[in-house]
């Protein structure tokens, strides 16, 4: 589990490819607070990764075929940045919103404007996850805890301050770029309730 707190920016230096799996070598940008280790779980653009190698600086991450098409790390190259977070130990300060690292889809940057010393960012996605989304709801983009600013009729809005934009993959956004997002656990859960009809079928069995 995650928070959407982006603690480190992850250079890529490496990607082997066997067929449609991989894996991919990074540096981190400085030592996490917490020593990390092998078997250790940590969020990679969003995806809850786990760290299978280490080598001096170096951490490795084997990539399922699945999760290269499902998510952002397929288009990646040696040279990309991307948001590194450890996973939360018991006690730590919850600074996002709970998040899985289980990527939902993709989304594309649109627009890209600066308002005064802030950033606004239009994203466009998918009708499915379009719906799992609420006004002022948080969103994890790139691993990153954002709260949705505006819906719009193709996606969403987040505005993003300057500390965001200097320790987050954020900086290196263009018009195009695919990003990964997942959304809250709460709406996931209210829209597999209100498939199965609301619960009435459970409280059926219950009184049955």
């Amino acid at each position: 589990m995650f928070t959407g707190i982006v603690q480190r920016l992850g250079h890529i230096v490496e990607i082997r490819m066997e067929g449609t799996a991989g894996r991919i070598t990074m540096v981190p940008n400085r030592p996490f607070d917490r020593p990390v280790g092998l078997g250790d779980s940590i969020a990679v653009n969003g995806t809850c990764l786990t760290v299978a190698a280490m080598e001096e600086d170096r951490l490795m991450f084997d990539v399922l075929g699945e999760t290269f098409a499902k998510t952002n790390l397929g288009e990646k190259t040696p040279g990309n940045v991307v948001n590194l977070e450890q996973a939360l130990a018991l006690g730590d300060t919850l600074g996002g919103h709970i998040v899985t690292g289980h990527v939902d889809g993709t989304g594309t940057v649109s627009k890209i404007e600066q308002v005064g010393r802030d950033w606004k960012f239009t994203v466009d996605c998918s009708r499915d996850l379009r719906m799992l989304m609420v006004y002022k709801g948080s969103i994890a983009l790139d691993g990153i805890s954002l709260t949705v600013a505006e819906l719009t009729d193709s996606g969403f809005v987040v505005h993003i301050i300057p500390h965001t934009m200097q320790e987050t993959d954020m900086s290196e956004f263009r018009a195009g770029t695919k990003v990964n997002l997942e959304a809250d656990i709460l709406g996931k859960h209210v829209q597999r309730i209100l498939e199965f009809g609301g619960g009435q079928d459970y409280r059926l069995n219950l009184n049955g």
